[in-house]
């Protein structure tokens, strides 16, 4: 289903799936947009992700079941841009597409929203914790083995109310989603590397055109964060070389530290016959020392750098293990 306002002249028609998050977001674009003189109208896409809230993500389709939807009506000429949640769209990239622009991060970790206000390590032995991620899951278990791992889908808006009705003790959920909801408040716990690691590129939007599209290339060009989109080019690298795919428990941060050069952490994570395996590394630019502006590697390089230091820690069985256990669901 999709659903749009009358087109105005040569507007930019700006897609987003449904949700009050997802149109949060496109929300921001959108009045970015605007504010630079664009006329936009905003086109809402239903996507298979959230239409099938009642199975996991991996049985609905795995990668890209949150982008599928909106990259046809890109290519069909429906829409000229599409607004996406970075951490779901597949490394892979399409063809015929390019995401235009990455803008600034909000918040890249993890948070524990608990009924009593308190954190992860406070819940009582058999607490119920709520979540359906595999990393989110295994991290969970590698903390605190005494938790009840419950599965839960649905928006933010779902998942707290049921939270607040008793269903669970405490959520883990996207730290950058509640802030941009204005919810912010109903966090009770930040989760940070190293203890817990959040998904490749979480908290970064992208926007996403038809290669090409030079008009809404150029539209979108003053929208982009170049340091965050850095960052989620070395994560994305990283994930794209170990060939994880977004649904993989494999978790990644990117950022520049005081001097500028860009450091990427990753951990890979397996769980299996009631035992967490973790296993974490981080890499980082170097300066010329002919030039200390001049850096060793490009993000990419640096991402793919970051997988081979983790693969020769022995992260290529774990792997395995898990794409089979994946294949035979």
């Amino acid at each position: 289903m999709e659903t749009s306002a009358a087109p105005v002249g040569n507007a930019i028609r700006v897609g987003t799936r449904g949700s009050l998050l997802a149109r949060t977001q496109t929300g921001w674009v959108v009045d970015q947009l605007r504010r630079l003189g664009h006329a936009v109208d905003i086109v809402t896409i239903a996507t298979q992700g959230d239409a099938r809230t009642d199975l996991p993500i991996a049985a609905i389709g795995g990668d890209g079941v949150f982008v599928r939807e909106l990259e046809r009506a890109l290519l069909d000429g429906r829409i000229d841009a599409a607004v996406h949640s970075l951490k779901d769209m597949p490394t892979e990239e399409t063809p015929g597409l390019v995401v235009a622009c990455v803008p600034a991060r909000a918040m890249p970790f993890d948070v524990i929203v608990s009924r009593d206000g308190g954190t992860l390590r406070s819940l009582r032995p058999g607490a119920i914790v709520g979540t359906s991620s595999v990393r989110r899951v295994a991290q969970v278990r590698l903390l605190r083995g005494d938790l009840v791992i419950a599965p839960l889908r649905g928006n933010v808006d779902t998942r707290l109310r049921r939270l607040d009705a008793g269903d669970y003790d405490c959520l883990v959920l996207a730290g950058a989603g509640l802030q941009r909801l204005g919810l912010a408040s109903r966090i009770t716990e930040v989760l940070e590397p190293d203890a817990f690691w959040p998904a490749v590129a979480q908290g970064a939007l992208a926007v996403q055109v038809r290669r090409g599209d030079r008009r809404i290339i150029e539209a979108l060009e003053p929208l982009d964060d170049p340091a965050t989109h850095d960052a989620v080019r070395a994560e994305r690298s990283c994930l794209a070389t170990l060939a994880g795919g977004c649904l993989a428990p494999i978790g990644a941060w990117g950022r520049r530290g005081a001097d500028g050069l860009l450091e990427v952490g990753g951990c890979v994570l397996e769980d299996a016959d009631g035992h967490v395996s973790r296993i974490m590394e981080a890499v980082r630019q170097t300066a010329s020392n002919d030039d200390p502006q001049a850096v060793s590697e490009s993000p990419a390089a640096l991402g793919r750098r970051l997988a081979s230091r983790l693969i020769d820690r022995g992260v290529e069985p774990m792997l395995a293990r898990m794409r089979g256990r994946h294949a035979t669901r």
